[in-house]
């Protein structure tokens, strides 16, 4: 049997439903750092029944300052790129990890950090549409990206949720592999 049910048509909901399984299955959790998704990947994660099995919580910092203070994103590599860049996806994916972990002898085990520009208009140089993901766990961090969705505001806010979930889905597939 396959980690996660081929469709043709996948809606978001099978995502985060693949998601939210594939977390209890393996007995791990995931927390959430989100910036320009502001809450779209939590939404997502907790319409699943069942999901509080498996999602910690997590914090939206929209402003840049809180992805300094909550998330520990490193200060000078803000200054030296920007918010929109593939190091602070994942320094914000790892500071979803700590921060949504409440007991230290089972610290969470996923975190996923979105950073990106949704529009109407440029952020620090990129342009609308630019998105970068982090996924993190205790082997480490990565990003993934810069992605570029064409579209609204709406549209790329949307697109990055999907794929957000998606990029999570495949790395618990390879873990569970491992």
């Amino acid at each position: 049997m396959s980690a996660f049910v081929p469709r043709n048509t996948e809606t978001l909901l099978d995502i985060a439903a693949d998601v939210i399984r594939l977390l209890k299955s393996a007995n791990t959790t995931v927390g959430v750092a989100e910036s320009l998704t502001a809450g779209g990947v939590m939404a997502a994660l907790t319409s699943v029944p069942g999901a509080s099995a498996a999602f910690r919580g997590g914090v939206v910092t929209y402003a840049t300052p809180l992805k300094q203070t909550l998330l520990s994103v490193d200060a000078n590599l803000i200054a030296r790129e920007g918010v929109i860049h593939a190091d602070v996806a994942s320094q914000m994916a790892e500071g979803a990890r700590k921060t949504t972990t409440y007991d230290k002898t089972l610290p969470t085990t996923w975190g996923i950090g979105t950073t990106g520009v949704a529009g109407p208009d440029k952020q620090d140089g990129k342009e609308v549409g630019t998105v970068y993901i982090g996924i993190a766990s205790s082997t480490g961090s990565k990003a993934f990206g810069p992605f570029n969705f064409p579209g609204t505001r709406e549209r790329v806010r949307q697109a990055t949720v999907i794929e957000a979930l998606a990029r999570l889905r495949e790395e618990l597939v390879d873990a569970k592999q491992t």
